[in-house]
């Protein structure tokens, strides 16, 4: 990877499972937060994230009851929204911190991601999770505190996944031009996008799912990844 200087990773089927988070992560939000929005829900942050969910959702003056069930709901349909993607973050967090979980990492990930941090390579993560839903992920996982290894974050704040202006405006931010950035994923339409924009890709297909041929180079692992 002589000409690649940055790595920009997904999370999800990419350096973790899915299964994690639909069947640990996710549960754990939805059982909890009701009771986190009624404790916390005059902080400021939490206060400005509800308020977001509710513009978003196009409600006017929503009652705290009606804010809780729209984001119940939208964890079950699993929608991109940042706001509860930010809210869901917390609570995440006083799950971690109380020790109720450690998060999945891949057994070849921690490995690989050192040894490219070893070789001098920049690496970022981009997720739809918050970015403190991310850092939270890597630094209570169960290969130990990854979160030195990575020199940057992005969420959906930044743009959405499958559009091409998001890697633009990673690149950018990273510093980098993009055909110097070797994007990884599980989900073609990200990749498509990142290609569009200039990146590298390589789609991460785990087992028991087939390597396929569609345009991107495919791997079973990270031990596996060339540029």
């Amino acid at each position: 990877m002589s000409d690649i200087r940055a790595i920009l990773t997904d999370i999800e089927g990419t350096t973790s499972s899915i299964d994690f988070v639909k069947d640990v992560l996710f549960p754990y939000a939805r059982l909890h937060l009701p009771a986190y929005v009624e404790t916390h829900g005059e902080e400021p942050e939490v206060g400005h994230w509800l308020h977001e969910a509710a513009r978003e959702a196009g409600l006017v003056e929503a009652g705290r009851t009606e804010i809780i069930d729209l984001l119940i709901h939208w964890i079950d349909i699993d929608r991109k929204s940042t706001a509860l993607k930010a809210l869901q973050g917390m609570i995440w967090r006083e799950g971690y911190e109380s020790k109720a979980y450690v998060s999945h990492i891949y057994p070849e990930v921690a490995g690989r991601l050192q040894s490219w941090h070893d070789q001098g390579l920049k690496l970022y993560v981009y997720s739809s999770g918050s970015v403190p839903a991310q850092k939270l992920l890597f630094g209570y996982s169960e290969s130990g505190d990854l979160t030195p290894l990575f020199s940057g974050y992005f969420d959906t704040q930044t743009g959405h996944k499958r559009e091409a202006e998001s890697y633009r405006r990673i690149a950018g931010a990273i510093g980098l031009p993009p055909e110097q950035i070797l994007f990884l994923s599980d989900i073609r339409e990200e990749l498509d996008a990142a290609r569009a924009a200039g990146m590298r890709t390589t789609q991460l297909v785990r087992p028991p799912q087939a390597l396929s041929e569609n345009g991107h180079p495919a791997v079973a692992d990270f031990d596996a990844i060339t540029a």
